[in-house]
C-alpha cells in the first residue's frame, strides 16, 4: 500500500494531540494516510503498553487512517543511531509516502525531540540506494519523501506554515479522549500529569482555535519545516 501521509510520532497519542486535524481532513479528501509510533509509551504514568494500543487502534478507527504500526523502540531510552533508522527506513520505503510529519523539533519531554531528528535523518537516508533494506526477505527500493513536516507539541513555537482544519477540530478531539488513559477525566483517580489536567485538555481547542484566528480561519495546526515552502502562485496564499 502506497501513502500520501505518513505521520510518525514518538509515543500513541503524539500524533492526535498535534496533527489528527490536519490527518482528519486528508482522509476526508481521499488521501491515503498512516500513522507510526515508534514506541509503546511504557513509561508514561497513567495506563499500561496494553491498554494504550488499544486505544491507538480506537484513534486510528476514528481517523479513518489506512495502517497504524508500532515500532517497539524503548520509551524513553531509544536514540538515533544506523539501528533505530533501518526500522524507520523500513517502513518508508514500505509505504513510500509523499509527506511525513514527525514530532516537534524541541519539546518538553526529550523523546519528541530525539524523535523528530531520528525521522527526519531516516527519511533521508531512506533515499540511498546503497543503504540495503529487506523485508521476508525481499530487497525494498529506496524511497524519499518529498516533505518532512514537524508539528508543534507542549512548546509554542512559531510555525513556518499553517493548516486550516476548520471542521475537524472535533474529530481530532475525539481522537484525542480515545486515550482515556491518558486525559481528563474527573473520575479517574490515577496521579495527574502534565497533560491529564482540563487545562490541557481544553488547550487542544484553544491552541487550534488562536492559530486559525491569527489566518482568520476557525481552526488551524502549525508545522515548522525544513526548506522553504514554495507555491506556484502568490495567489495560492490563504
Amino acid at each position: 500500500m502506497k501513502l500520501d501521509i505518513l505521520a510518525v510520532g514518538a509515543h500513541p497519542d503524539d500524533v492526535e494531540l498535534s496533527c489528527s486535524g490536519t490527518i482528519a481532513k486528508e482522509v476526508h479528501r481521499g488521501k491515503k494516510v498512516g500513522i507510526l509510533d515508534l514506541t509503546r509509551g511504557e513509561l508514561g504514568t497513567r495506563g499500561t503498553p496494553e491498554i494504550r494500543d488499544q486505544e491507538a487502534n480506537k484513534a486510528a478507527e476514528i481517523l479513518g487512517v489506512s495502517v497504524r504500526e508500532n515500532l517497539g523502540f524503548k520509551d524513553g531510552f531509544f536514540v538515533n543511531d544506523e539501528k533505530h533508522q533501518l526500522e524507520i527506513i523500513k517502513i518508508i520505503r514500505k509505504y513510500k509516502p509523499e509527506i511525513v510529519l514527525c514530532n516537534a523539533i524541541t519539546d518538553r519531554h526529550i523523546d519528541h525531540g530525539k524523535g523528530s531528528k531520528l525521522t527526519s535523518d531516516a527519511c533521508f537516508l531512506s533515499g540511498l540506494r546503497k543503504i540495503e533494506t529487506f523485508v521476508n526477505g525481499k530487497a525494498q527500493e529506496a524511497w524519499r519523501p518529498k516533505y518532512v513536516y514537524h508539528y508543534i507539541q507542549w512548546k509554542n513555537i512559531e510555525p513556518d506554515v499553517v493548516i486550516d482544519i476548520s471542521g475537524f477540530i472535533e474529530k481530532k478531539v475525539e481522537s484525542v479522549m480515545a486515550y482515556a488513559s491518558q486525559f481528563y477525566d474527573s473520575s479517574n483517580q490515577e496521579p495527574s500529569t502534565p497533560i491529564s489536567s482540563k487545562n490541557f485538555l481544553d488547550s487542544i481547542k484553544y491552541r487550534a482555535a488562536d492559530l486559525g484566528r491569527i489566518i482568520n480561519v476557525e481552526h488551524a495546526e502549525g508545522y515548522t519545516v525544513e526548506r522553504y515552502v514554495a507555491v506556484d502562485s502568490i495567489f495560492d496564499l490563504i
